[in-house]
């Protein structure tokens, strides 16, 4: 019976000691930080979808700038193949290669909306507008998504290095998470430019 209640006791100053030292946090900030990762996947997705029937659209109207159609497809197919899993928040180089990736393929897309500038006919097609507004709507929803993984993730790293949580850190193997760097947030926050022109 003593040892009962001893073991009880001991269950919970290890349950208030691992409250104390941030353990909780660590878990509630961990699956926010995937919450938000597995958001930005999905609008980056959302973007590989609209490519292909985007460059089909341009190739009916400017079937003879190969180079740059094969250039999106290229970009789009590296950016997919990329194995996207939560384990990638916690290595910072498979995080950096998704991320330049990502930024290739932004650059690839801005290259494509600069040649349909030179084509009036498919800026005024109707399908390539809808495409338009596609692209738009999901280039805003990129940056949102991004906003809030960057925020999750400095909340959790926060925790990770503050002091004494970062004891607990240290204990349980809670490493810092990698986020997106300056100079890639410059490359893949840009949007593909989309302006076709003024209508008329």
């Amino acid at each position: 019976m003593r040892n009962h209640f001893v073991r009880w006791i001991v269950l919970g100053l290890l349950t208030a000691t691992l409250t104390g030292c941030g353990y909780n946090d660590f878990q509630s900030k961990d699956e926010a930080t995937k919450a938000a990762w597995g958001e930005v996947v999905n609008q980056y997705q959302r973007r590989a979808d609209l490519i292909p029937n985007l460059v089909n659209t341009v190739k009916g109207y400017a079937s003879h700038e190969r180079e740059t159609l094969e250039a999106v497809t290229a970009a789009r197919s590296r950016a997919t193949s990329i194995q996207v899993t939560p384990e990638v928040l916690n290595n910072p180089a498979a995080f950096q290669k998704f991320q330049q990736a990502q930024g290739e393929l932004s650059s690839a897309l801005s290259r494509l909306m600069a040649v349909s500038e030179r084509y009036p006919d498919l800026k005024a097609d109707t399908s390539f507008r809808d495409l338009q507004s596609q692209l738009e709507g999901t280039e805003n929803r990129i940056t949102v998504a991004r906003q809030r993984y960057i925020a999750s993730v400095q909340d959790y790293n926060v925790l990770a290095r503050r002091f004494p949580t970062n004891l607990t850190a240290m204990m349980f193997g809670y490493d810092v998470k990698p986020s997106f760097t300056v100079e890639n947030e410059k490359a893949i926050s840009t949007a593909p430019t989309v302006d076709f022109g003024a209508k008329k």
